[in-house]
């Protein structure tokens, strides 16, 4: 058999079971606040910047935008945030968080201090090494010519 196609030695695989650790490990965390990882990343995206177009918050997330409808329908169901049409450009729709999904920022606190718990065995120094080759490689597809 190849080397190539041994699983053992596929970096995607490694990505693949760990994204999916990741969210086996925010499941508890944001069992508080009723939400999917998605949801999370959505409202973290809001509450650094609030009152934006979905394109900003697509370009923000990288989260598809099929995937995009169905989690702000979801968070808007929850009285997370509402949905409106811009009031210049009324074929553009505008997030903004409600009061209550503005509070809930102060819950949401707390789940990276918990994840940072899970990451024991790594140093600050590797952790930033991590994020930067991990950048590195999504530049990759991003130009794939490099």
């Amino acid at each position: 058999m190849s080397e190539l196609l041994k699983l053992e030695n596929q970096l995607c695989h490694r990505f693949y079971t760990l994204s999916n650790a990741f969210t086996r490990a925010y499941r508890p965390l944001l069992k508080a606040l009723d939400i999917t990882y998605p949801q999370y990343v959505t409202l973290m995206a809001l509450w650094e910047t609030d009152d934006i177009t979905i394109a900003e918050l697509l370009e923000k997330t990288v989260i598809d935008g099929g995937a995009m409808s169905l989690i702000l329908k979801k968070l808007e169901e929850k009285g997370f945030l509402v949905v409106t049409k811009d009031e210049v450009d009324k074929r553009v729709k505008r997030v903004l968080l409600t009061k209550m999904g503005k509070e809930q920022k102060a819950i949401a606190e707390e789940v990276p201090a918990q994840m940072l718990c899970k990451f024991n065995g790594l140093s600050t120094e590797e952790s930033r090494t991590l994020k930067y080759l991990l950048d590195k490689l999504g530049g990759c597809f991003e130009n794939p010519d490099l």
